[in-house]
C-alpha cells in the first residue's frame, strides 16, 4: 500500500471514530437531560398498562435493584432512540462525500424518511397497538387471578415491540433502496406479493410476543407499508434514472 493510500485510508478511519465519537456523545447528553426524570418517563410509557389494569391492580418489582434500573434501562433507551435523527445525520456527512450528485439527492429524503418511519411505527405500536393487545391480555385470564406485573418484564416486552414495530415501518425506505440500487424491482416484488404476505406474518411471529393479536397487528401495517414502497420505489427510481440521464 502506497504512502498516499495509507495515510488516506487513516484519515477516514480517524474521521469514523471521530462520528462515532459524536454519535455515542449525543446520547450521553440526551441521557443526562432525561435521567432525571426516568420515573416519570417509565410511568408515561407504562400508563397504557396501568390503564388495562383490574381496579386494584398495580405493577410490582420482583427484584430488589429492579424499581432503580427498569427505569434507567428505559431511559436509556429513549436516549438512544430520541438521538437518532444526529446518529443519521453523522452517518451521512460520512459517506456523502463519496456519493455522486444524483445519489446525494436521493439519499437525503430516504434518511428523512427513515427517521420519520421509525418514530412513526413507535407512536403506532404506543398509541394504537398497546391499548388493544394490553385490554386483551389483562381481560382474558380466570377471575380468580389477581394480575400483577413485574416492573422488568413489563420493560422488556416494550421495548421488543417498540423496536419492532420501529423496524418494520423502515420496509418502505427497505424497498427503495433494493430497487434503487438495482438488487430487485418493483415488477418482482408484485409478482411475489403471496410469499411476502406469508413472511409478513412469519417476521412478526418472531418480533413480537407469541400471541396472534401481537403478530396480526404488526403484520398488517408491513403489508400496508410494503404496497406503499412499491409506488415509492417506481416513482424515486424513474426520477434516479431521469436525473441520471441530464447529467450525462
Amino acid at each position: 500500500m502506497s504512502e498516499s493510500l495509507q495515510s488516506g485510508f487513516i484519515g477516514h478511519l480517524i474521521e469514523l471514530r471521530n462520528r462515532l465519537m459524536k454519535a455515542l456523545l449525543s446520547i450521553l447528553l440526551i441521557f443526562i437531560a432525561l435521567v432525571y426524570f426516568a420515573n416519570d418517563i417509565y410511568a408515561f410509557v407504562a400508563d397504557p398498562l396501568v390503564q388495562s389494569l383490574p381496579e386494584n391492580s398495580t405493577m410490582i418489582a420482583t427484584d430488589v435493584t429492579a424499581p432503580f434500573f427498569a427505569p434507567f434501562k428505559l431511559t436509556l433507551f429513549i436516549s438512544l432512540f430520541a438521538a437518532i435523527p444526529f446518529i443519521l445525520h453523522q452517518v451521512w456527512s460520512f459517506i456523502a462525500p463519496g456519493l455522486y450528485q444524483h445519489e446525494k439527492r436521493m439519499l437525503v429524503p430516504i434518511l428523512v424518511s427513515s427517521i420519520v418511519l421509525f418514530y412513526s411505527g413507535i407512536a403506532f405500536c404506543y398509541f394504537v397497538v398497546m391499548p388493544i393487545i394490553l385490554g386483551f391480555f389483562t381481560s382474558v385470564g380466570p377471575e380468580m387471578m389477581t394480575l400483577s406485573p413485574d416492573i422488568s418484564s413489563y420493560l422488556s416486552f416494550i421495548l421488543k415491540l417498540f423496536f419492532a414495530f420501529g423496524v418494520a415501518f423502515e420496509i418502505p425506505v427497505a424497498i427503495m433502496l433494493l430497487c434503487w440500487s438495482g438488487a430487485t424491482t418493483t415488477q418482482s416484488l408484485r409478482e411475489k406479493r403471496p410469499y411476502i404476505a406469508v413472511g409478513a406474518f412469519v417476521v412478526a411471529m418472531f418480533l413480537t410476543p407469541p400471541d396472534v393479536l401481537s403478530q396480526t397487528l404488526l403484520a398488517l401495517p408491513m403489508l400496508l407499508l410494503f404496497e406503499l414502497g412499491l409506488i415509492l420505489a417506481a416513482f424515486y427510481t424513474k426520477k434516479t434514472t431521469e436525473q441520471q440521464e441530464e447529467e450525462l
